[in-house]
């Protein structure tokens, strides 16, 4: 079956499936193989929970009653059927993707845009070569701006998931030290991530850009641009307090936020600047983003006991982890406490970053610290108020005795840390 037939199933469909566990009734269960499974194998079982509809790649699994549609590569025919209701909608479509601040920065557009228009945006972090098709096949012919997140760990991935959602708008959060283990370097991470820039170049459409941003100032020249952040921009935007929850000022309006960290601040800018463009009424552009409550460990303020907690271990890198102890040590509190773990997917680069976040803590002492992990555990230091733990139960045995009280906690680190179980220690 070509694309064309496959899409006039999918629009008398109710949606996509990937997962057993999550049928629904009369949708198009796409059987998607991995390094562990295989869900040619699960056919039948879709098919007996209500599927539509099961796209197989292996003929053992094809029914000739109808039932079935095989092709030739599962993941392909997704991909390739999502670009195609992409174009078949053709609502305008704002990509973004960056080292940092990417999930943020979408849930806050999706906030402010929602304000105004129908809209449907990356579901959490689906933002890989699986997701993006997801995202694109959830949208319906209602649907005014489609909102989609883009995540890379290596080059190239960027350019195909542009070619795939064929964005109208970009959005790159910053260049930071993520995915070294893939990119290699930090000149690898701009080179993939303004893949993004160069499919909007080459196809003549637009980017936002923050202008307190030297690096995306010069990685986006020549391309049709719309600014933000300081008063020459397009639009102006002031932090007018980060001791707290960042209050911002856009157009004599002053907008109360519930993140905490200076370095969201570009994540607050970038939602009210697309709002703005998108002729988003201020009154409602305070309401997207005051109604937006940060969750799943991404900055989110916490009050447990006597402590106050600046949870944010969702995930980690070292550009994000030195962003959020510089701005811990703005904060306010005078017992002061970080529990740091380890940084993944740094490939050679592991060693020497995770051993400058040490050495900045070192020079920088400003409360004490609680290094959790292999990688952290075999740096060097010769500092009292840093601690070093190999394992998490190795922590937990030193918070049962020795649980803080009357402090400013801040808990980073990478997601296969999993450290805000210290929270049940507390």
């Amino acid at each position: 079956m070509n694309i064309p037939s496959l899409h006039k199933e999918f629009l008398n469909c109710s949606g996509v499936s990937i997962d057993t566990r999550k049928i629904f009734e009369n949708c198009i269960f796409f059987a998607l193989k991995g390094e562990n499974f295989n869900g040619n194998l699960f056919a039948q079982e879709a098919l007996d929970k209500g599927a539509f509809k099961v796209i197989v790649d292996e003929e053992a699994f094809h029914k000739t009653t109808g039932e079935t549609i095989l092709v030739e590569n599962v993941l392909v025919t997704l991909q390739q059927l999502a670009r195609f209701h992409r174009e078949f909608l053709g609502l305008p479509i704002i990509s973004l993707t960056g080292s940092n601040g990417k999930t943020t920065s979408k849930e806050l557009i999706n906030a402010v845009l929602s304000q105004k228009f129908k809209t449907v945006a990356t579901q959490g972090n689906l933002n890989n070569h699986i997701g993006v098709p997801l995202t694109l096949l959830a949208m319906k012919k209602e649907t005014q701006l489609g909102i989609v997140e883009m995540g890379a760990n290596h080059l190239g991935e960027i350019k195909m998931l542009s070619e795939i959602a064929e964005p109208d708008y970009g959005y790159i959060t910053n260049f930071g030290k993520a995915h070294l283990e893939g990119f290699g370097s930090l000149e690898g991470v701009v080179q993939g991530k303004t893949e993004l820039y160069q499919f909007l170049k080459k196809h003549g459409r637009k980017i936002f850009v923050n202008a307190n941003d030297p690096k995306q100032l010069a990685n986006s020249e020549g391309i049709e641009r719309i600014t933000f952040g300081t008063p020459q921009s397009d639009f102006d935007i002031k932090l007018i307090d980060s001791t707290h929850h960042l209050l911002i000022e856009f157009e004599g309006t002053e907008i109360q936020s519930n993140l905490v960290g200076a370095y969201n601040f570009a994540n607050l800018a970038a939602a009210i600047a697309i709002g703005a463009y998108f002729k988003v009424s201020k009154e409602k552009i305070k309401a997207g983003i005051e109604g937006y409550i940060p969750s799943n460990n991404r900055s989110q303020l916490i009050s447990k006991g006597t402590n106050t907690i600046l949870m944010d271990a969702y995930n980690a890198n070292p550009t994000s982890m030195l962003a959020a102890l510089q701005n811990f040590k703005q904060a306010k509190g005078e017992n002061k406490i970080m529990f740091l773990g380890d940084m993944f997917e740094l490939g050679k680069e592991a060693e020497i970053e995770h051993q400058n976040i040490v050495d900045y803590l070192v020079e920088n002492q400003f409360g004490k610290v609680f290094l959790v992990g292999s990688n952290f555990f075999k740096t060097v230091n010769n500092s009292a108020h840093i601690n070093k733990f190999e394992t998490f139960e190795d922590l937990k045995k030193e918070l049962e005795s020795n649980s803080p009280k009357h402090a400013t906690i801040l808990i980073k680190a990478s997601r296969g840390m999993a450290l805000e179980r210290i929270l049940d220690l507390f």
